[in-house]
């Protein structure tokens, strides 16, 4: 069991107001809080080991390529890669989908079919359109129903020997909808594609295993992890990134250069141009210390629970409507009142303290299916609260009695 105010404590952020009110935190699913831990580990690199890394043959030099090192190995034991070569530091999940669809130019021709959900991120759709326009291939989208569930009926339709690689997300930001994954890998690869998995959304919440998945490439953000902004990962298989091209040209990523040829390094460093975001590579480690500690079976139980009692409070709102009901579910809830804009709903409740998002959250294919201009969306966190979802109720109640 989780000890929650010992949690909360090790989460600065949290304790002060807003408004005159104690902060309650539920824009989660856009960045999460960073603990004690976290902050503390970003202070101690630039304090006491900031230097470049892999270059330098000086003391700071080698104790910040150690650390940077020992952390890309830490994410490959947390994601049981089979190399830690195959852990390609990004600045976030849309630099790791950015580096795979532009090097798949390599592979993709006229006719050839990239597939997408209909529930993507549009990280997750503007560069696989890119790489459409860049070489005459299909972009094929796999529907969803009013649940917000994909069909997997039509994903087996789609399917086809055109198809070369296919894009899905884990977990819906939008609708936190748990997409099956592994019935997606297992028959793309039957099929002769490929499979990108964008884990930003489910990395904070369960631990992924590479081995037991089978996908070919899985990217995160560092910054939805506990983790610093600017930090990410993309895991792909040896053999694919050793076919694909490097994404950007210049220091690091190379082996030897001359005027008339460059040779490019070995893996992982063909992927990682320039002067990475050191700080923000080490201290991602030190945020997957952080949620190992803390338990992802404590972790899941404890958001499921948030997740059911936040469901049924809010069902109580008259007039209130959930979007995305699909059976399996993480910890999202996107809503409307009715009668009211989610905007104004968010604009009122903030008044009170409380941080959640709306819009379209960077999905405007969902809400176009659902036919909406966006939703309102509690997105919840292990460092949360039920007495928070009470205060979050209670808010959107006196929101509607003065907008309706």
């Amino acid at each position: 069991m989780l000890d929650i105010q010992a949690i909360r404590a090790d989460f600065p952020i949290l304790n002060q107001q807003v408004n005159g009110k104690p902060l309650v935190y539920f824009d989660n699913a856009a960045t999460s809080q960073k603990p004690k831990a976290v902050i503390d580990a970003i202070m101690k690199y630039y304090g006491e080991i900031n230097s470049n890394i892999h270059r330098g043959v000086h003391y700071l030099s080698q104790k910040a390529t150690d650390a940077y090192e020992a952390s890309r190995q830490k994410i490959q034991k947390h994601l049981n890669a089979k190399h830690d070569y195959e852990i390609i530091f990004t600045s976030g999940t849309t630099h790791g989908i950015n580096i795979v669809a532009s090097g798949f130019a390599k592979f993709v021709k006229e006719g050839d079919e990239v597939m997408v959900s209909a529930m993507e991120h549009h990280s997750n759709i503007v560069p696989w359109q890119m790489l459409c326009e860049r070489t005459g291939a299909n972009l094929v989208v796999i529907p969803m129903n009013e649940q917000g569930e994909l069909i997997m009926d039509e994903f087996d339709r789609l399917l086809s020997g055109k198809t070369r690689i296919v894009a899905v997300n884990h977990i819906s930001n939008a609708l936190g909808t748990v997409n099956p994954i592994q019935y997606i890998i297992k028959k793309a690869h039957e099929a002769g594609a490929a499979v990108l998995i964008d884990g930003a959304q489910a990395v904070p919440h369960m631990k992924p295993d590479m081995q037991e998945l089978d996908c070919d490439f899985y990217t995160f953000s560092g910054h939805k992890a506990c983790g610093p902004t600017g930090s990410g990962v993309l895991y792909g298989k040896e053999e694919w990134l050793n076919k694909l091209p490097p994404y950007q040209g210049g220091g690091e990523m190379i082996k030897e250069v001359t005027f008339a040829k460059t040779t490019y390094a070995d893996l992982p460093h063909k992927f990682e141009a320039g002067t990475p975001g050191i700080a923000s590579g080490i201290v991602l480690g030190t945020a997957i210390d952080y949620l190992d500690a803390v338990g992802f079976d404590n972790i899941i139980r404890y958001e499921q629970e948030l997740l059911d009692y936040g469901t049924e409070r809010l069902q109580e709102v008259e007039g209130l409507r959930i979007v995305g009901t699909a059976t399996h579910k993480a910890s999202v809830i996107s809503f409307l009142v009715e009668g009211t804009h989610p905007y104004d709903i968010g604009a009122i409740v903030d008044k009170m303290g409380i941080a959640i998002r709306t819009g379209n959250h960077c999905t405007q294919p969902v809400m176009d299916f659902f036919g909406l201009p966006g939703t309102a969306r509690a997105s919840f966190a292990f460092y949360n609260t039920k007495e928070e979802i009470d205060i979050l109720v209670e808010a959107v109640k006196k929101a509607q009695r003065m907008l309706v």
